[in-house]
């Protein structure tokens, strides 16, 4: 399947956004520039990030030629993992909230010679998804977003007859040591407050929405449980 795509440049298709959300846009603006460098500071606590963004791109059992989305694509980490199988007559749409952050990715597919990366600045719950699409991919993200129940419900609704979603994200363990869980919630604390974040449990609606929408469910936390990989299917 072939969707047509212009070059690599940033569409914007952003309303209004919440309180939440602009938080969120204000602060990954603040750190866009550096967001690359520090993202590997998570490697002192032990947590080896890199390759959980692997294990999930692998969970979405890509094929040359297939179309991905990836909500939350920041500035494009997961992108040469994607590339790798898809190649270049693969494609890869990139969605994003923050125009700073799809700045950097831009110049990432642009240095990469990446010319199958559309980048689209919009809130992920009213991201359009083209119809047939054959993965949705999520890494350290959709949690951040206070309708992450519509993202998958509308991710899960364009993917083709097989198609896979892929969520890797964060959450409070329900059993670790204490400094782990301060830990994970401080991860957090600079893109939404911990409080509303721990409250608001996504992990919990993350979970609930893609088993209900999707089949061949699985769930897996990892790192004492501060992580999970959650995947699925179209039937």
């Amino acid at each position: 399947m072939q969707i047509p795509l212009p070059g690599i440049g940033i569409r914007r298709r952003l309303a209004s956004v919440g309180s939440i959300q602009e938080h969120v846009l204000a602060t990954y603006r603040d750190r866009a520039r550096h967001y690359d460098i520090t993202a590997n500071l998570y490697y002192l606590l032990g947590f080896r990030v890199q390759a959980s963004r692997r294990r999930a791109v692998r969970a979405l059992a890509l094929r040359p030629g297939d179309t991905v989305v990836e909500i939350g694509c920041g500035t494009g980490l997961n992108f040469s993992l994607v590339e790798q199988v898809i190649g270049p007559e693969g494609r890869i749409i990139g969605v994003d909230l923050t125009d700073a952050m799809l700045a950097q990715a831009e110049r990432r597919a642009r240095e990469r010679g990446w010319q199958n990366v559309s980048l689209v600045q919009a809130d992920a719950a009213e991201f359009a998804f083209p119809a047939g699409v054959n993965a949705m991919l999520s890494t350290y993200a959709l949690s951040l977003a206070p309708d992450c129940a519509d993202v998958i419900a509308h991710g899960a609704a364009a993917l083709a007859p097989g198609g896979r979603m892929a969520v890797l994200d964060l959450k409070v363990p329900a059993r670790a040591p204490r400094w782990l869980a301060r830990a994970g919630l401080a991860a957090v604390k600079p893109f939404a407050t911990a409080e509303e974040w721990a409250a608001r449990r996504p992990w919990d609606t993350i979970h609930a929405a893609m088993q209900a929408r999707l089949t061949d469910f699985t769930w897996s936390d990892f790192y004492f449980g501060v992580a999970y990989l959650a995947t699925g299917r179209t039937g």
